[in-house]
């Protein structure tokens, strides 16, 4: 694809970079096979092929208009394309460019400005967000719907962490929701991990990922929250921790990202590249270990969904699966299993009719094979589909754990 860039977006941060993708691109539409928003509305401004048009427009000097950002809105950022595109089309930093020109550009009305900042304001906190999550299960009944749905139906309390300090160490990612809505999931982990002698160090000064803020027009932010977390697991790298685990792929891929969208800034590009290389989904790190240690022989018939930012991000697809099956998990077969679920982060609060619509397809493939319990690798899918109400939603590594003799 040719390209012209204006005057002004030739003096962007990262307008080679845009330039360059831009240049991959051999508009050939593949893409949109795969695309969720194009399959529901089948319209091509809202397929990946068309909002790349959008965006070179943007970046060449046309008009600038809302309807331009309620495109790029739309767009789940769940990369499907690129792990479609024959082309390796690096769609998901064109479309961050892309959105930080248009945001600028395109005042929101006062409502979603509104959403977005008290979605910044409460998402990244930790502390924070559980105490929102507490008081809305003590007042739950008095919620309106779509708050209610929001709101874990049963939460497990976290069982104790394990005390012994092995000499195999890595770091966790806390993170800034799950600790509210799934607060075992990360003990699950620690647990597990400790049987096969690693020790799992938490540093609660690292928090949220970044993502929130990044993906909600506050990309500096985001990026400031990068930082902080670097300097927060800094320390422990320094002492030989081999990984940096996270339990929830949305952060695993938004981290894995920190060493590029970081290259630029001469204080933290190399420790945000260090952080990138050491960053691991913890099926990563499960795989690659002695699992009949554990002395799991499980039987529990599961369906796994299998989030966007784990196979389409990270290209972890299958992995969990495989590991699952390992262990004698009766998985069920899930129809369309690369399509988004729709929850996107803080996608199902800013575009909920359409997060709607695919969450429901999502459960429509997932319980065709009639299994006892979902099991996910996300906290943002997790929430989103056991929302509904329909069949159990957990994080795999609770029933791993639940399964240890």
């Amino acid at each position: 694809m040719q390209t012209t860039l204006s005057e002004r977006a030739s003096h962007l941060p990262r307008a080679a970079e845009a330039e360059s993708i831009l240049r991959t691109c051999v508009h050939c539409g593949f893409c949109n096979a795969t695309c969720p928003t194009y399959q529901l509305l089948g319209d091509e401004l809202d397929g990946p092929r068309g909002r790349i048009y959008l965006i070179k427009q943007v970046l060449e000097g046309n008009e600038v208009t809302q309807k331009t950002q309620q495109h790029l809105d739309r767009c789940l950022s769940c990369r499907n394309c690129e792990t479609t595109c024959p082309s390796g089309v690096d769609y998901h930093n064109l479309l961050d460019i892309g959105r930080a020109v248009v945001d600028a550009a395109v005042p929101r009305p006062l409502g979603q400005r509104l959403l977005r900042e008290g979605l910044r304001q409460t998402v990244p906190h930790p502390d924070l967000f559980k105490s929102l999550v507490e008081g809305g299960q003590v007042f739950r009944a008095l919620l309106p719907g779509p708050l209610q749905s929001k709101l874990p139906r049963s939460v497990y309390p976290a069982k104790p962490r394990p005390m012994t300090h092995r000499e195999r160490q890595v770091l966790m990612l806390e993170g800034c929701v799950q600790p509210g809505l799934s607060p075992n999931t990360n003990a699950a982990a620690a647990r597990v991990l400790d049987r096969l002698g690693i020790s799992v160090i938490a540093t609660r000064e690292a928090g949220c990922c970044g993502a929130v803020d990044y993906h909600l027009d506050a990309q500096a932010a985001g990026l400031d929250r990068a930082r902080r977390n670097i300097d927060a697991w800094w320390p422990g790298i320094e002492k030989g921790a081999e990984a940096i685990v996270q339990t929830a792929s949305g952060c695993g891929a938004f981290i894995k990202d920190y060493g590029h969208l970081l290259a630029s800034d001469p204080a933290y590009a190399d420790k945000a590249k260090k952080v990138s290389e050491l960053a691991r989904d913890l099926v990563e790190v499960l795989r690659d270990e002695p699992l009949e240690k554990l002395g799991i022989h499980a039987s529990q018939r599961l369906a796994f969904h299998c989030p966007c930012t784990l196979q389409h991000g990270q290209k972890l697809g299958g992995a969990v699966e495989a590991l699952l099956s390992g262990l004698g998990f009766n998985l069920t077969p899930v129809p369309d299993g690369h399509l988004c679920c729709g929850s996107a982060g803080t996608y199902s609060l800013t575009q909920p009719e359409l997060s709607r619509q695919l969450r429901d397809n999502k459960l429509n493939a997932l319980e065709s094979g009639h299994p006892e319990v979902i099991v996910t690798a996300n906290i943002g899918c997790q929430s989103h589909l056991d929302g509904a109400g329909r069949t159990p939603v957990r994080h795999w590594i609770e029933l791993v754990e639940a399964a240890l003799p």
